[in-house]
């Protein structure tokens, strides 16, 4: 039942959903129907003001600040333009959340995890290289590395495919399905691209006017009753 209120526009009103340990929820929405904003709050980069929030056990409206970053190391988020830092090496940007969040792991298992990742995502190669030398594409597999360092057990992906071509997209989809096959995580993938919904859901929310008005799998809300959820999907 979250609700959150920006300027004055409701853009959540009571929504309320489960995520299923294992599986890949997409939320679809046009622009502006507060999907980012749900996600955010999920780990209380926006304070919702109204309703609950429950992960992991955890209760995240009312946890301590302490309390909120242990569970953030287990909940990875892939920001839209992948966050990395721009004076740092692809290794360096893997190692910096290791040294911050895992120090009591040796140097060597750091090192260990992290070319481990890196091939994951098929970006050993470039290891050495700095943000600026990588493609789009590559900065988002770069960015999904980042957050699989510290292997979480939830993902969050806000628009994985927003200005990639078509080939890019296709290969990130693909990559978001193997990681869950690889890692077992659960994960949430706002987007507004039908072709990644269907590529990487196991079920479908549609967000519209501050609540969620379908859910299901990709073949039941493309063959909906209703027409409005069916022209989604044209």
């Amino acid at each position: 039942d979250l609700h959150k209120v920006f300027d004055g526009k409701q853009v959540l009103e009571g929504v309320s959903f489960n995520l299923i340990r294992g599986e890949t929820l997409a939320i679809l929405g046009r622009s502006g129907q507060g999907k980012s904003v749900l996600i955010k709050c999920i780990v209380r980069l926006i304070f919702p003001d109204a309703g609950s929030i429950e992960v992991l056990e955890r209760d995240v409206v009312n946890l301590e600040e302490r309390e909120l970053n242990e569970l953030r190391i287990r909940i990875g988020y892939l920001f839209q333009e992948g966050a990395l830092y721009d004076s740092m090496t692809l290794s360096e940007n893997l190692m910096f959340p290791l040294n911050r969040n895992k120090p009591g792991l040796t140097r060597t298992e750091k090192e260990n995890l992290v070319e481990e990742t890196l091939k994951s995502v098929d970006l050993f190669d470039a290891r050495d290289k700095m943000p600026a030398e990588l493609s789009g594409g590559m900065r988002k597999r770069a960015g999904l590395a980042r957050t699989l360092v510290l292997q979480p057990e939830i993902i969050l992906y806000d628009e994985p495919t927003t200005g990639l071509d078509p080939y890019t997209s296709r290969d990130i989809n693909d990559l978001i399905v193997r990681v869950q096959e690889i890692y077992n995580v659960s994960s949430i993938v706002v987007t507004h691209d039908m072709k990644c919904a269907r590529r990487v859901s196991d079920r479908i929310v549609i967000l519209q006017n501050g609540n969620f008005i379908a859910m299901g799998t990709y073949d039941e809300l493309e063959n909906h009753e209703d027409e409005m959820i069916r022209n989604y999907f044209i």
